[in-house]
């Protein structure tokens, strides 16, 4: 399918810039998706973050190089490391030995090998689905700023400090009095708090929102934001929080949507929170979505 050959092409172009800088904005144009998305897609398929990948693929091309004779200074300049300091840190994490060690005969190395994506034929759960063309949302919340790794060679665990800092916030919304703010700003409109990931390309900044759609005024300490009109592929889902949704959001990405006719368009994901048990919480996942090229 031409949507995963766009994904094998874009680990092609990290594998022939391992000794160069690698930018998110290529590998996300290369893909078809924006930064935001591909990282995450990344993530849920090859099952680690991409910053983890790419540091573990120059780290076992380093040791083809120090067994080769090269010095330990410039393979450490080659695969981006400021310092030999640096360098020797890294390389003793990932092969438990030093890079002078490395050079020696008989040194036993970990390789971590490149890898490529595929469809596998798995049958385990059905999974229902709709989808849904929507105009313009408003929404009124409050918003934080992520990380977004972008300018130039890609930030280390960028997309695994999000990870962290969207439950933190959650949690601070709720003890600070603002998500009691939100709620009451539900009206007809709204069928849930939505959690709202705006990562589109070419933006400075990503912004995540906790937030519902609404008419009425913003109240003071909130913000307004308008979701773009897009198509959506909509997946319900239940279960103990984060767990849950992170797993159908996994299901989503290494299931349905390399077989689904469909790609990920450049718009907001939205998380809509049908009630406020995280125990036991109902919602719903949306992906923009866009018919693959």
């Amino acid at each position: 399918m031409e949507w995963l050959k766009r994904l094998n092409n874009a680990l092609d172009y990290i594998e022939q810039n391992l000794d160069d800088k690698i930018e998110y904005e290529k590998l996300a144009q290369i893909a078809g998706c924006s930064v935001y998305h591909f990282q995450r897609m990344f993530s849920y398929m090859a099952e680690m973050p991409l910053s983890e990948y790419i540091r573990n693929r120059r780290l076992t091309k380093a040791a083809f190089d120090l067994q080769k004779g090269d010095k330990v200074i410039d393979v450490a300049i080659k695969y981006g490391y400021e310092s030999p300091t640096a360098f020797n840190r890294a390389f003793q994490k990932f092969h438990k030995v030093s890079p002078s060690k490395a050079q020696k005969e008989g040194t036993f190395l970990k390789a971590h090998p490149p890898i490529s994506f595929k469809i596998t034929v798995k049958g385990v759960k059905q999974m229902e689905y709709s989808i849904v063309k929507k105009g313009e949302m408003r929404i009124v919340g409050a918003k934080i700023l992520l990380n977004n790794g972008v300018n130039g060679e890609i930030k280390e665990s960028s997309m695994e400090e999000n990870f962290k800092m969207v439950p933190a916030f959650w949690q601070a919304v709720g003890q600070d009095g603002r998500l009691a703010k939100i709620v009451s700003m539900m009206d007809s409109n709204s069928n849930g708090v939505l959690g709202v990931s705006a990562c589109m390309a070419n933006v400075e900044n990503w912004e995540y929102y906790i937030a519902v759609q609404t008419d009425k005024e913003v109240i003071e300490g909130l913000e307004e934001y308008i979701i773009p009109a897009n198509t959506w592929a909509v997946f319900k889902g239940n279960g103990v929080m984060p767990t849950a949704i992170q797993e159908v959001e996994k299901r989503i990405v290494t299931e349905w949507l390399p077989t689904s006719g469909y790609e990920y368009a450049d718009a907001p994901d939205i998380e809509v929170y049908l009630n406020q048990d995280f125990t036991n919480s109902q919602f719903e996942v949306w992906i923009p979505v866009r018919e693959a090229k």
